[in-house]
C-alpha cells in the first residue's frame, strides 16, 4: 500500500453530458480514485471508456456532475470560475493528446510556452524569454524555436511544446493525456523517457492516460483499468499487467501485441467478444458482463464493488468471482 500523502482524491466522481428527451450520457460514473504524492498512475482502457473525461474532469475542465474532487484535502469546486483556473493552473496542469490542434497556430512558440508565465508569474519580458528558452531546452529543443509557429515542427516536436508549457508554471499534477499516442514509435519512447525524467527531477504526480498497456506498465507506480466510465481493476502496474484478475484486464491485456513481430505472428487472436455497450443505457449488474466469458447470473444483476482483494489488499477488483 502507498504510503505516500494523499495529492488528489476523486470521491464517487460522475460525469454525464446531458441528451434530448432527459437522457445522458454516463462518461464517468462513480470513480473513486486516490494518487499519491510523487506517483504515476497509468489509467487504460479501450476508447469509449471515459479516461479522457475523468482526466479532464479532476482538473476541473469539465464540471463535475456528481461526487468530489480535493486536492491536498481541500474539495475543489463542482465548476472552476476564472479565478478557480487561475489558482490551480499553478499546481494543476494536462498535456493534451493531439499535439495538431491543442497548439494555438497563431502563436509562436514563445508565445504558447511563456503564456503561464504571463498570466501567473507577473516575471519581466526579458525573464520570461530566458525562462521558457531554459523550458525549451529541458525538453530537447532549440532556444531559437522561439520565434517559430507549431506547424513547423513534427509531431513529436509539438508535444515537447506541450509538455513545456504544462511545465513551466511547475505544477504537483500533471495529467497526460494519451501524450504519445499520435506519434511514431521510436518517438513515443523519447516522450515517455522525457516524462519519466522530469517527473524524477521535478517530484512531479502524474496520471497517465494511455492505450499502450507496455508502455503505461513501464512508466506506471499503478494501472487502473477503465471500462464503461467505472474502475474495474487497481493496483501496482508489473502486477496489473503480468497477473490481471478483472476478465475484462485479462483480455485487454492478452490483445496487447507482442514487440517481437515473430511472435506476434505466432500468437494466436485475442479479442474481446461483443460491443462495449453504450453509455447512455448502462446494463444491469456488472457493465462487463454481456461480454465476459465467466458471467454468471449474479453478475446481470447485481453490480459489483470494487474491492480489495483478501490476500493482496494492494489490489481491487470489481468481479464476483472475488467477492
Amino acid at each position: 500500500m502507498n504510503t505516500g500523502k494523499p495529492l488528489v482524491m476523486a470521491d464517487g466522481l460522475t460525469k454525464y453530458f446531458p441528451l434530448p428527451k432527459g437522457k445522458k450520457v454516463h462518461a464517468v460514473d462513480g470513480v473513486d480514485l486516490t494518487i499519491y504524492e510523487r506517483e504515476i498512475v497509468g489509467l487504460v482502457g479501450e476508447s469509449g471508456s471515459g479516461k479522457t473525461t475523468f482526466g479532464k474532469t479532476i482538473i476541473g475542465l469539465l464540471p463535475k456532475s456528481g461526487g468530489t474532487v480535493s486536492y491536498r484535502g481541500e474539495t475543489l469546486p463542482q465548476r472552476y470560475k476564472p479565478a478557480d483556473f487561475r489558482r490551480q493552473a499553478q499546481v494543476m496542469q494536462m498535456i493534451f493528446q493531439d499535439p495538431y490542434s491543442s497548439l494555438n497556430p497563431r502563436m509562436t512558440v514563445g508565445e504558447i510556452v511563456g503564456e503561464g508565465l504571463k498570466l501567473h508569474a507577473g516575471l519581466s519580458r526579458n525573464d520570461t524569454r530566458d525562462k521558457v528558452a531554459d523550458w525549451l531546452t529541458k525538453v530537447g529543443l532549440e532556444p531559437d524555436y522561439m520565434s517559430r509557429y507549431p506547424h513547423e515542427f513534427s509531431g513529436g516536436q509539438r508535444q515537447r511544446i506541450g509538455i513545456a508549457r504544462a511545465l513551466i508554471l511547475e505544477p504537483e499534477f500533471v495529467v497526460c493525456d494519451e501524450p504519445i499516442s499520435a506519434l511514431d514509435v521510436s518517438v513515443q519512447a523519447q516522450v515517455v523517457n522525457l516524462l519519466e525524467e522530469l517527473q524524477g527531477s521535478m517530484g512531479l504526480t502524474l496520471l497517465f492516460i494511455a492505450h499502450d498497456l507496455s508502455m503505461v506498465r513501464y512508466i506506471s507506480d499503478r494501472m487502473a483499468v477503465m471500462y464503461l466510465g467505472a474502475l474495474a481493476e487497481i493496483g501496482p502496474a508489473k502486477d496489473v499487467f503480468f497477473n490481471p484478475k478483472h476478465p475484462y484486464t485479462e483480455i485487454l491485456i492478452a490483445s496487447n501485441p507482442e514487440p517481437d513481430p515473430e511472435t506476434e505472428r505466432q500468437r494466436l487472436s485475442t479479442t474481446i467478444a461483443g460491443e462495449i455497450p453504450s453509455p447512455v443505457d448502462i446494463p444491469a449488474g456488472c457493465r462487463f458482463a454481456g461480454r465476459c466469458p465467466h458471467a454468471m447470473e449474479r453478475c446481470r444483476v447485481e453490480t459489483p464493488q470494487l474491492l480489495p482483494l483478501p490476500e493482496n489488499t494492494d489490489r481491487q477488483v470489481a468481479c464476483h468471482l472475488f467477492a
